[in-house]
């Protein structure tokens, strides 16, 4: 999977909706095809080698993204900003930029949810399939509302339906008739977690830093605790980056850089609710390619709480308008 996105908290504004779609649905096959690649890569090398890797590839296009903005000066920062700001808020005009130290701070406290969310994540896959790994990690859309709770956000109630929904669906998917849940399982399910930790900071922190400078922070501390963890229990050899050179390189450039930027674009244009659908078929991506290049397969019982968990997310994102009774 990609960093988290924060799929709640872009606002969309006038264009051509079809083209934005077609862009978030590009980027959640790109990432949902990317669990094969992080399952592939482990035939060759460590989780941690493969991550630190994989996230040093993904920030180098973020550069890209922070000289546009500085070319187009506060403007370029507004306009980011403005991009990735809640749903039905004005986008706030753009504050002076936070100091050297705020910013390292942010990018730290960024990259390390990252850093737990993707390690988690990779160590899992290691003992599960690559579907029922993105299924699993696709419920962290529903624990970042419920987690609101801390801040005494109340969550709607399709949120509440949409996690029972998913509960069930985990059951069915993961427990066994003994009541137990696999290693790999329960790796990726606590992965969710942080990467449902990792959606609430990014949201605040992006209204306050512009999205590439944030992006690249985070990746690059993600990637140096990756590394620093891959020298304490891994054995790095440089054959085994060589043999697993294509799935890093899909696992970072494509699915870390050029699928985050394409997300960044495509919710400008796009609800937040329909954004959250389309790219909650990642985990379908992910079954699709886990069946099709790894001759992965899931019992009847698995696809059924697949198909529940799928309609939790989609659930959770419901926005049901009520009609104004006149008189």
């Amino acid at each position: 999977m990609a960093p988290p996105r924060p799929e709640h908290t872009s606002a969309a504004v006038p264009g051509r909706p079809l083209a934005s779609e077609s862009l978030l649905l590009l980027a959640s096959a790109i990432w949902g095809f990317a669990f094969v690649a992080q399952r592939v890569a482990m035939d060759h090398i460590g989780p941690f080698t493969f991550n630190a890797v994989r996230f040093a590839l993904g920030s180098l296009p973020m550069l890209a993204l922070i000289a546009r903005a500085r070319r187009r000066g506060n403007g370029g920062r507004a306009h980011l900003r403005a991009a990735s700001a809640p749903a039905g808020s004005r986008p706030a005009e753009a504050p002076d930029r936070p100091p050297l130290r705020g910013l390292l701070l942010s990018g730290l406290a960024a990259g390390a949810l990252l850093y737990g969310g993707a390690s988690l994540q990779q160590l899992g896959i290691v003992h599960t399939t690559a579907g029922k790994a993105g299924f699993i990690t696709g419920l962290y859309v529903i624990i970042v509302p419920i987690l609101g709770l801390l801040w005494k956000m109340h969550p709607r109630p399709n949120v509440w339906a949409g996690a029972v929904l998913g509960i069930v669906g985990l059951f069915l998917l993961s427990v066994t008739e003994h009541f137990t849940i696999g290693l790999g399982d329960s790796l990726v399910l606590s992965g969710a977690f942080f990467w449902a930790g990792h959606v609430i900071l990014v949201g605040w922190l992006i209204r306050r830093i512009d999205v590439g400078t944030l992006a690249f922070l985070q990746f690059t501390t993600c990637a140096v605790l990756s590394f620093l963890t891959a020298l304490l229990v891994e054995d790095i050899r440089i054959d085994g980056i060589i043999a697993a050179a294509g799935p890093i390189l899909y696992g970072g450039f494509i699915s870390v850089g050029i699928a985050y930027t394409l997300q960044l674009i495509g919710q400008r244009r796009t609800p937040p609710s329909h954004a959250a659908v389309i790219l909650g078929l990642e985990a379908v991506f992910a079954a699709v390619g886990g069946w099709a290049v790894l001759n992965e397969t899931l019992s009847s019982r698995a696809l059924a709480g697949c198909s529940l968990m799928l309609a939790g997310v989609i659930v959770s994102q419901l926005r049901l308008r009520r009609r104004a009774v006149a008189g």
